[in-house]
């Protein structure tokens, strides 16, 4: 019962941190995404001929093309976690956290760098939280990733059981087991006549 309990108590904590990995990555990439659409950066355009002067808006993404499709590649990547096991999801972590640092470092830049007019200073700071967000659940997962559960895998065990005690009791393998409920009979008789128990 202790190993059980103990195993069950591991299986819990991989959850948890798979959950919190997870929540990272696409809390961080969303704020990041939405931070990178928004306008940073507003200021008088000049334009040819009598048409007026007018104050033109710049966005993240217009600034920094690459910003909003890492974003976007987080996003995928924080849902691909759940989809992924052992060394491929450490990896896969990895790469989040470059790509976090990645987005971390856009919004650096537009604290940072001298890009014209009126600057919005929260948007870019928004950026590089997500982004840091984003980096420390690729970190978390590139560190501990291969021992958590994938998807899946509570189903696992219940087939398994099913297969162990199916068997046995029927007499007969999985498949057998299977179509006997299919047909409606009851696999968990021992060699009791299906008539004779209609009757």
């Amino acid at each position: 019962m202790s190993a059980a309990g103990g195993a069950g108590g591991a299986g819990g904590a991989g959850r948890r941190e798979l959950a919190y990995a997870v929540l990272l990555c696409l809390a961080g990439a969303g704020l990041a995404v939405w931070a990178a659409g928004s306008t940073w950066v507003t200021g008088l355009s000049d334009r040819p001929g009598p048409l007026p002067v007018v104050d033109e808006g710049r966005t993240g993404g217009h600034l920094l093309p690459w910003l909003p499709a890492l974003a976007l590649v987080g996003l995928a990547g924080g849902g691909a976690l759940l989809a992924t096991r052992g060394r491929l999801r450490r990896v896969l972590g990895g790469l989040l956290a470059l790509l976090g640092l990645a987005l971390a470092a856009g919004g650096g830049y537009g604290l940072g760098a001298d890009l014209g007019g009126r600057v919005t200073r929260l948007l870019p700071a928004l950026c590089l939280l997500g982004g840091l967000l984003v980096a420390a659940g690729g970190l978390l997962t590139a560190a501990r990733g291969d021992r958590w559960p994938t998807m899946g895998t509570r189903y696992e065990r219940g087939a398994g059981s099913v297969r162990r005690t199916a068997g046995p009791i029927a007499g007969a393998g999985t498949v057998e087991a299977w179509d006997a409920l299919d047909r409606g009979e009851d696999p968990t008789t021992r060699g009791e006549d299906p008539e004779g128990s209609r009757k």
